[in-house]
């Protein structure tokens, strides 16, 4: 199976978080929702995805079977999916999940409910609203451990450190030390070459990705992801972050998701419950209105390369946009639009040039090229975004 993986409506309802990335590449659990599916397929996976990022998210033209990736798979999804014939549809409602094709042929995806559409009776995770991210994350990182770690053994863990239960796996290269590890109540998967510092208290669900640090005191509750190559310090719970990020420091993150290559400053914390108790609204690009969520507990919402100053905080229910600039003392509003730069006395656009300044040196230290391709992508968004900042 040779699978292209589709944009559909929630490409617009999870912005800002897709606005530098087609809505397979959102990490959910451990995995991003592309790999899920190369991991069922054993292929990597090509994207349909708006114009402006197929330069770094290439389509395949051999592809075969084009998947809805906003849709999650499982095995009896995927199973439903390798047994359509060409032409064939698979569909739950109005959801278009998948479609067959000949090798080769590109098909028209606004057109797919005019093929042979084959009901599916079967429940699956579909990520609608950047909420969703981290309301599923538990039950994907769950489906994720089981999905990397069946049929393999685990390296071992330092004796120095404490493990409850045994739903632990721990790749090569792990470093650990006197932490203590939950896995009650879910499983901990430990990235190649990640490390735990001393005095860390983890609990279950939770997942580091490779080459990340969880650094000396930190506590962290569970139904949480850390990315790749990121960076963590004090007090977490339901939170998903994405990879080349840091949140070194004290303060406290939860009920939140934070894209890649942001940096949070000292003793920053994000409120996830309003004083009243009442339902989050979150801003909504698309309506350009605030959105009911439903949720009581909803923190807060960050694009790819945001950076705030030491003791930003964040109100329940915050979106950050993407490459904002936040610093200054108080309560920002709670849509910060991409690009802006400043705090509660005011906001003024953050310049491409200044951001690309930043950027390279931030790629720098993480060993990764700022190239052009992510240059002419965020040139994008900037333009794409103008209609938010009206400073």
């Amino acid at each position: 199976m040779n699978i292209n993986l589709f944009d559909d409506h929630t490409a617009l309802s999870l912005r800002p978080l897709t606005f530098t990335r087609p809505v397979a590449d959102l990490r959910i659990g451990i995995l991003t929702i592309a790999e899920k599916w190369e991991k069922y397929s054993s292929a990597a996976a090509g994207f349909c995805t708006a114009e402006y990022l197929t330069a770094k998210y290439k389509m395949h033209s051999n592809a075969d079977t084009y998947i809805n990736g906003s849709v999650c798979p499982d095995k009896q999804l995927f199973e439903a999916i390798a047994t359509l014939h060409p032409g064939q549809v698979l569909s739950k409602g109005d959801i278009t999940l998948a479609c067959k094709t000949n090798p080769g042929e590109v098909p028209d995806l606004t057109k797919l409910n005019l093929l042979h559409t084959i009901q599916y009776d079967g429940v699956f995770t579909r990520i609608v609203f950047p909420e969703d991210i981290f309301r599923n994350n538990d039950l994907q990182l769950r489906a994720d451990f089981e999905l990397l770690t069946k049929g393999r053994v685990s390296a071992k863990l330092s004796a120095t450190n404490t493990v409850l239960g045994d739903q632990i796996f721990v790749e090569e290269g792990v470093q650990a030390e006197c932490a203590t590890f939950n896995t009650l109540t879910g499983p901990v998967y430990l990235g190649k070459n990640s490390q735990v510092w001393e005095g860390c208290h983890i609990r279950g669900s939770f997942a580091l990705g490779e080459g990340s640090r969880v650094k000396m005191g930190t506590k962290i509750y569970g139904q949480t992801t850390i990315g790749p190559f990121s960076t963590v310090g004090g007090e977490i719970n339901n939170a998903v972050i994405w990879g080349y990020s840091s949140k070194g420091h004290e303060g406290y993150l939860g009920n939140s998701v934070l894209g890649q290559w942001c940096n949070i400053g000292a003793d920053t914390n994000n409120s996830n419950l309003k004083n009243n108790y009442a339902e989050v609204k979150l801003w909504d690009y698309e309506q350009t209105a605030f959105r009911k969520t439903g949720l009581q507990f909803c923190g807060l919402i960050m694009a790819d390369h945001v950076k705030c100053g030491i003791n930003t905080m964040f109100n329940t229910g915050t979106v950050v946009g993407v490459s904002a600039n936040v610093f200054g003392s108080g309560y920002p509003k709670n849509f910060i639009p991409d690009f802006a730069w400043g705090g509660v006395q005011g906001f003024d656009i953050y310049s491409l040039e200044k951001m690309f300044e930043t950027a390279e040196k931030v790629f720098e230290r993480k060993n990764v090229e700022f190239n052009q391709i992510e240059k002419d992508i965020l040139s994008s968004v900037f333009d794409l975004t103008s209609i938010y900042r009206s400073f």
